[in-house]
């Protein structure tokens, strides 16, 4: 078995490209899951076997060789209609590829959960590893899915060390989809701008990818670890963004709490009729609060040092206007 041979799954998403590189960079034999190894957009390298697959292949001959698994795959769509939808890929294939590393003789796990399955605090001190779920993530699928799925990780504490990562939100390169992303074409190049009441903490996908990495080495076995940034409102966000990216400067208009009840009703509605949409009540209420986080943790267990978000939306912006939609 390789000392530094890792499995990635995930590895097409914003999270995941950044990982494999990182790893890479670090001189680790990856291999990386990805249902179309075409559109991997993080190129080729020695190193990098890409490997055709999903979560819900028999992944044990892929992990026979591997000393770590690093499991970043999710369902994260916000159009997704009840909690089975999540449960199948979040929960049910996690449990399948513990099952697997552990029949593979893999030593360390890590697993990519959410920071929504971590209390937030809004009063200017960010929530911490220590703080439990709290509302409005508690009525959320896919942060329940994630925390359900931690628990599942923490069962095998007792058969390899099991490490789990809840990154805040992630901006930087190679959001082919894109995902998080979206918040920064909301803003580009726009003259009008309408942002929520609410807030929420940023991190450099690059500083998260670095996170998971130092976990295969000084993670612990069935503790957490808070990946995050910097605190911010949308309107300070937007402010941020539009300073950065060089183009016009929009006006911001904020959304008034009582449209959101409102869009979240018209959203509910929707769902009901089997329309897919983002907006539902439990979403509408996510974007009015302000869910803040503390890294300290990472920072004195892991030895990480964060990056400036200016450093992330720029490197998101370049991205986007070189190799992503805005052309």
């Amino acid at each position: 078995m390789s000392r530094k041979h890792v499995f990635v799954t995930g590895a097409g998403g914003l999270l995941g490209t950044n990982l494999v590189l990182e790893l890479l960079r670090q001189g680790y034999m990856v291999k990386a899951l990805l249902r179309n190894p075409a559109g991997f957009a993080g190129g080729s390298h020695p190193n990098l076997r890409l490997v055709r697959g999903n979560l819900f292949e028999d992944l044990r001959p892929h992990l026979a060789d591997c000393r770590y698994v690093v499991h970043a795959a999710a369902e994260t769509g916000q159009n997704v209609f009840d909690y089975a939808g999540y449960d199948r890929t979040n929960v049910a294939a996690t449990v399948q590829l513990l099952r697997a590393a552990h029949e593979a003789g893999v030593e360390r796990f890590v697993f990519v959960s959410s920071a929504n399955t971590i209390g937030y605090y809004s009063d200017g001190i960010g929530g911490t590893e220590r703080y439990p779920i709290k509302p409005p993530f508690t009525e959320s699928f896919y942060a329940l899915s994630k925390w359900n799925a931690e628990q599942e990780v923490l069962k095998y504490a007792d058969r390899m060390t099991v490490s789990i990562v809840n990154p805040t939100f992630m901006l930087g390169a190679y959001d082919t989809r894109p995902s998080s992303g979206k918040i920064i074409l909301m803003g580009l190049d726009k003259w009008v701008i309408f942002y929520p009441p609410g807030g929420k903490n940023f991190v450099h996908v690059r500083d998260a990818a670095s996170g998971i990495v130092r976990c295969l080495i000084h993670g612990i076995n069935k503790e957490r670890y808070l990946l995050a940034g910097e605190n911010l409102t949308y309107r300070d966000f937007f402010r941020k963004l539009t300073a950065l990216s060089g183009g016009r400067r929009p006006v911001l208009v904020p959304i008034p709490a009582t449209a959101l009840r409102l869009l979240g009703l018209l959203g509910d509605a929707a769902r009901k009729l089997r329309i897919r949409t983002s907006l539902s009540s439990t979403n509408m209420k996510i974007l009015a609060v302000r869910n803040y986080y503390d890294n300290r943790k990472s920072v004195e267990t892991l030895g990480l040092t964060y990056q400036s978000l200016d450093k992330a939306i720029g490197e998101a912006v370049s991205w986007f206007r070189s190799d992503g939609p805005v052309r």
